[in-house]
């Protein structure tokens, strides 16, 4: 054989094992990634106190790698997803952010309520028409309209001759009022599936969706102060309790992004008699006939 062949042989023995030496390497490596899952995940976590009702601001949070065995069930992986959504639980820094912080957790379960330093914490019963559709949730904020009835106001006539009373009868003396303001929401309750009435579908099929009035009830627990706490138990006992739902944005320094407190508004409460003076809501006429002989 002459030289150069045995050359040309022994460069192509030598790129054969090269080549094999390569394609084992690659097995090896491509087994390896496929043995050893990855160990670790991104999750949002606090780098501020964010408290109850505070919308998360981009200073708040960050993302952050830890070990998947430390990253909780719900955990958000990247801060787009939560800033500026409205926190339902409070995050103290260092905790992560799950979706239980943007829920305020399973709905008809609450175990514990954290009653802000120098208030007390109350519960009101609402349903789909006193209470917005029953979708108030932990972190918001309601204003309380009361409604009393007539019976509650009787106009009477003392008679000076015995002192007797006698009720006057066909006079309207309902009167509504709106008495709290800007109370912040610590929790509700709402019936768990199983014990929630049943919902009837919209249209003629009763398997499509639509709004059902079922009366569901909603217990809502709100952060008073003790002069509130009176004013509410008197409003249950003697009147109607409606719950209006308020802007998150109302409580938050739109320069500063902090908490604050609004100035209460201003009404004047409504009779029958302010509707007729101020919204020209017309009264009935006597209409007098003349029957012939």
């Amino acid at each position: 054989m002459k030289r150069s062949n045995r050359l040309v042989l022994l460069v192509g023995v030598f790129l054969a094992i090269v080549a094999f030496v390569g394609i084992l390497l690659l097995v090896r490596n491509n087994g390896d990634t496929q043995t050893k899952p990855p160990t670790t995940g991104t999750v949002v976590v606090a780098i501020a106190d964010i408290p109850l009702s505070a919308k998360i601001k981009a200073t708040d949070v960050e993302n952050q790698t830890k070990d998947l065995t430390a990253i909780l069930p719900g955990a958000f992986t990247d801060v787009s997803q939560v800033i500026g959504q409205t926190a339902r639980q409070p995050v103290a820094i260092g905790a992560q952010v799950t979706a239980d912080t943007l829920s305020g957790g399973t709905q008809g379960s609450l175990l514990n309520i954290e009653t802000p330093p120098g208030m007390r914490s109350i519960a009101v019963q609402v349903d789909q028409v006193t209470g917005v559709g029953t979708v108030i949730k932990t972190g918001d904020y309601v204003d309380m309209i009361v409604g009393l009835s007539g019976d509650k106001f009787p106009v009477i006539t003392v008679n000076p001759a015995d002192d007797s009373v006698t009720v006057v009868s066909g006079l309207n003396s309902t009167s509504v009022k709106v008495l709290l303001q800007g109370m912040q929401v610590l929790g509700t309750l709402l019936p768990t599936p199983e014990t929630a009435p049943p919902a009837d579908g919209g249209g003629d099929n009763p398997s499509e969706p639509g709004t059902t009035l079922n009366g569901q009830q909603e217990i809502v627990i709100l952060a008073v102060t003790v002069q509130q706490a009176e004013v509410i138990k008197f409003a249950q006992v003697d009147g109607s309790i409606t719950l209006v739902l308020r802007s998150p944005d109302d409580f938050i320094d739109p320069t500063t992004g902090e908490p604050i407190t609004p100035i209460p508004a201003e009404t004047s409460g409504v009779i029958l008699k302010t509707l007729v003076d101020t919204y020209n809501v017309l009264p009935p006429e006597v209409v007098e006939t003349v029957t012939p002989k």
